[in-house]
């Protein structure tokens, strides 16, 4: 067993994902009954921390359920484009945007499509996607193109030159590698309300310690059962791809939540997933390293020695 796969802050034999389940089970027995802004209702905890080393090309991959790496993956990439409209993830497939936009479309047209039909039409129509597929400012405007603002001769500020905190962060990397400001933010107060979904996973930190590159995610709402999974092997993806690029070894991703819950439709998947016992340490090889961070594609991942068990499935609360 490699060091990846044990819990660091409890018994060394101890598999790293009881960390996980461990806060599934203290959420539901324990945490606080609300009713939320989707109107399913939590069970919520607040502040709450998983560790793990991604050393040796090891990855939080959840094992007692199937994750689909791909499609975090392919999200992630898309992220780093700036793009916020769902067509380019639609024809791939990634469907984990799309309930936001058709949402917005059946309520105020009043037409009840299905999402593969919506979801076919945003692919197929570069105008109805244009009209219904933008999610407005989301995490990878904020990431590549945070708005700036300049004075101008007339008094008035107009728009500037974006900032692409990607960029900067490679750059302070590689420069200046003891920086206490190796930071990627995405809450953009100014545009929250533009935003289809403020965002969760809102501020990653990177440190480095020698020739090791760690992350730290704050995520101000969790999502447990569906969205957790995503972010650990996201945030992981990052600090690999970021360690690569700037000559570095990875070294642990902390992640910490503000909110962190389960929604109270999720009953099946709660106890069902809190009945399996994870095993194995899935790996993750980068194939190339392309000339810059935003060169990836997704052929340049694989996932080894990764046998989940099945998938569980659960609505998501829009």
């Amino acid at each position: 067993m490699t060091s990846a796969s044990i819990l660091l802050s409890s018994a060394p034999d101890r598999h790293w994902e009881w960390q996980y389940l461990d806060l599934m089970r203290r959420i539901w027995n324990e945490g606080d009954e609300r009713i939320d802004r989707t109107g399913v209702g939590t069970r919520s905890v607040f502040g709450a921390q998983i560790r793990f080393d991604v050393s040796g090309g090891a990855m939080p991959l959840i094992t007692t359920k199937r994750v689909f790496w791909k499609t975090a993956a392919r999200e992630f990439l898309w992220f780093l484009t700036g793009d916020t409209n769902i067509r380019a993830l639609c024809a791939q497939g990634v469907e984990i945007w799309t309930d936001w936009p058709l949402d917005r479309f059946r309520r105020e047209t009043g037409e009840a499509i299905s999402r593969a039909d919506f979801s076919a039409r945003i692919v197929a129509d570069a105008a109805f996607a244009a009209q219904w597929g933008d999610l407005g400012p989301v995490y990878g405007k904020q990431w590549v193109d945070w708005s700036t603002f300049e004075p101008a001769s007339d008094g008035l500020f107009r728009p500037g030159p974006g900032i692409n905190q990607i960029a900067q962060v490679v750059e302070s990397l590689r420069t200046n590698p003891g920086s206490r400001r190796h930071i990627v933010e995405g809450w953009n107060v100014a545009e929250l309300d533009r935003m289809a979904l403020p965002p969760c996973h809102k501020s990653y930190q990177f440190h480095v310690a020698g020739d090791r590159l760690s992350c730290l995610l704050y995520q101000r709402s969790c999502d447990v059962a569906l969205g957790l999974p995503f972010n650990l092997f996201g945030a992981a993806l990052f600090t690999r791809m970021l360690a690569q690029q700037c000559d570095l070894q990875p070294g642990e991703l902390v992640w910490m939540g503000g909110d962190t819950h389960l929604y109270l439709n999720h009953a099946d998947l709660v106890e069902a997933q809190l009945a399996r016992v994870p095993a194995g340490v899935p790996q993750l090889d980068i194939a190339r390293r392309p000339a810059s961070i935003f060169g990836y594609r997704i052929e340049d991942f694989s996932v080894s020695d990764y046998v989940p068990q099945a998938a569980i499935s659960a609505p998501v609360a829009v």
